[in-house]
């Protein structure tokens, strides 16, 4: 017998269905309930709102379990590569052996960018921020594939899907070039998908560059956390605007822009930014650890719990370790390496974080290990948009092909005026002019 929920508005009694994920999650099909009832949900910011049923991605915060389509992340980050988990996320399987050198190819073939975008990128000023850059060139990709971008063709579908995992890290690499004056270093097919990113990343010209091999596996393991995370807003991103069926470019743009808000992407950028911020006041990681503390101060701990997972982050376990070897193995002194490390430290034994549960998450150790493999601070948010690439293209792959797709229209409750007449510009109440210029209302141009 079918489970249902009970609603009662102004004495009536309406049955709502009680649907159950694979994994016992519960929720209650609310899809019916304007059309039965007139009313409405109201859920500020989707918290308790589930705006899908996906077999992609599941999540458990109270017990820190991540798996995509049930392998663990575990296993995932120990056993897989990207692009293994990218397959693994698009089309549902793990490869076999020859579809993953056929998926592996396909991808490697498509990692040059059309020569004319160059000229797009001498467009953009020098210090244009990198996410600007990417999300501008994603979407510019649909103006130079526009015959192959059909959204319900799958030969158009597969081919757009390789085409953007290939050509994400070119374009990342280049916007990273041009914000230090160097020139664009042509992806080199020969090395691995992230040993080609660090060679286009520091690779120049003029000399001789090896890739280091702990330091791509490095990478590959941080991009694989990072490639899919249920429905965040990035990916929720993806989702509504793929509904309308603009194409994937457009979809994968507008994401990566969602991406770069500092409540999202920005995470791992705001650990460095705090480590400089105590190591500019002296380095003394105790005085903050005890700012932290005091409910007074208005200081926080950045890379420290989770809205998700409430007891640990399985990703933050995982990169740890990578984290730990990779700085043992570089070797070099950095001050703010040193004052994480205080602040790790004080966060696994403190009883105050502790009881907290607010132990360092993945933000937390993919901002120090992206410092310590040489990437900028600003291009963190890059990595993460490469990283979680597979998931976007996943979560929008899915929503096309689901026989429920339909465009996505939130509703929403109106709080504004009522009703009232129009009244002539010259009956109106006087206000003060307000200009967008300077205090002595000369206009800003520009």
């Amino acid at each position: 017998m079918a489970k249902t929920a009970q609603l009662t508005i102004d004495g009536i009694a309406y049955e709502l269905p009680v649907i159950e994920g694979t994994e016992g999650e519960r929720a209650i099909d609310i899809r019916k309930l304007r059309a039965d009832t007139g009313l409405i949900t109201l859920d500020s910011g989707y918290g308790n709102t589930g705006s899908c049923e996906s077999a992609i991605t599941f999540l458990n915060g109270e017990q820190g379990i991540l798996r995509h389509r049930g392998y663990s992340i575990e296993d995932l980050t120990t056993h897989s590569t990207f692009l293994e988990v990218a397959h693994l996320l698009i089309y549902g399987e793990l490869p076999s052996e020859d579809e993953s050198e056929a998926f592996i190819t396909d991808v490697t073939r498509h990692t040059l960018i059309h020569e004319n975008l160059r000229q797009v990128f001498l467009g953009f000023p020098l210090k244009a921020h990198p996410m600007a850059i990417l999300s501008s060139m994603v979407c510019s990709l649909s103006a130079f594939y526009q015959d192959e971008y059909n959204a319900l063709d799958p030969e158009h579908m597969d081919i757009t899907i390789r085409r953007l995992l290939a050509k994400l890290p070119t374009i990342a690499a280049f916007a990273y070039k041009k914000s230090v004056g160097q020139p664009f270093v042509y992806p080199n097919n020969s090395l691995r998908y992230s040993g080609n990113l660090l060679h286009m990343l520091f690779s120049v010209p003029c000399e001789a560059y090896k890739v280091d091999r702990d330091q791509a596996n490095a990478l590959d393991q941080l991009l694989i956390l990072h490639a899919d995370h249920e429905q965040n807003c990035s990916t929720s991103t993806v989702r509504l605007v793929g509904s309308s069926r603009a194409n994937l470019y457009a979809a994968v743009s507008a994401a990566i822009a969602a991406l770069w808000g500092p409540l999202h992407g920005g995470a791992n950028q705001a650990v460095l930014e705090m480590l400089d911020q105590i190591h500019q006041d002296g380095g003394g990681a105790d005085k903050y650890i005890r700012m932290a503390k005091d409910k007074d101060s208005k200081f926080r701990l950045m890379g420290f719990g989770h809205r998700v997972y409430k007891n640990f982050d399985p990703r933050a376990q995982i990169i740890k370790k990578t984290c730990d070897r990779v700085l043992e193995k570089l070797g070099f002194n950095d001050p703010l390496l040193d004052i994480a490390q205080k602040l790790e430290e004080t966060a696994l034994h403190d009883d105050y974080f502790v009881e907290r549960k607010l132990y360092p998450n993945v933000d937390f150790y993919s901002g120090i290990l992206y410092r310590a493999l040489g990437i900028p601070t600003d291009m963190f948010t890059v990595m993460f948009a490469i990283g979680r690439l597979p998931g976007w293209i996943a979560q929008w792959r899915e929503m096309i092909n689901a026989p429920d797709s339909r465009i996505g229209r939130p509703r929403q409750i109106y709080t504004g005026e009522t009703a009232r007449p129009f009244a002539p510009i010259h009956k109106r109440p006087h206000s003060r002019p307000r200009t967008l210029g300077d205090p002595q209302g000369r206009p800003k141009r520009g």
